[in-house]
């Protein structure tokens, strides 16, 4: 049983969340028609994942991975066999899976062994964006600044 949600009310009182809150209503309407290739999501540190997916059959040269903004894609084409002719074709020969990345997280490297794919993702937040402390100072409360005087220069005369 599928229920929609409405998130109207989280959009009238949130500011600077719609990012965030486009992908709950995207992630709420979409239907999930294939699952292949089958692909596990591994959290291998605070701010590093990785991705492993089976792609039995599939050669490095076969598979492009594609960085867009925050879209990680993985594509997967077999070369066409013009002089085979299928009585029935059940391995897939083309696929395509996305992922949606928070911000920050970049594709460290990718590899193919034994027919599985693996992703490695790191998030790097950068410097000015992560928490700071703030000094408290204690003491007088500090009194508006006296505007500076120009002194009128002297003329002889």
């Amino acid at each position: 049983m599928r229920t929609n949600l409405d998130f109207a009310p989280l959009f009238r009182s949130s500011i600077g969340f719609e990012r965030m809150l486009n992908a709950l209503e995207t992630a709420s309407r979409a239907e999930t028609i294939d699952n292949w290739p089958p692909y596990d999501i591994i959290k291998t540190g605070e701010d590093d994942y990785r991705i492993a997916m089976a792609v039995a059959g599939f050669t490095p040269e076969e598979l492009a991975i594609t960085q867009e903004q925050n879209m990680l894609i993985v594509l997967g084409q077999k070369a066409n066999g013009d002089d085979v002719q299928y009585l029935h074709r059940g391995i897939a020969g083309r696929f395509q899976r996305r992922f949606e990345l928070a911000d920050h997280v970049k594709v460290v490297d990718a590899g193919l062994v034994d027919g599985l794919l693996t992703i490695a993702l790191k998030r790097e937040i950068p410097e000015e964006m992560k928490p700071r402390q703030i000094g408290i100072e204690t003491g007088q409360p500090r009194s508006k600044a006296q505007p500076k005087q120009i002194e009128a220069g002297k003329h002889a005369a």
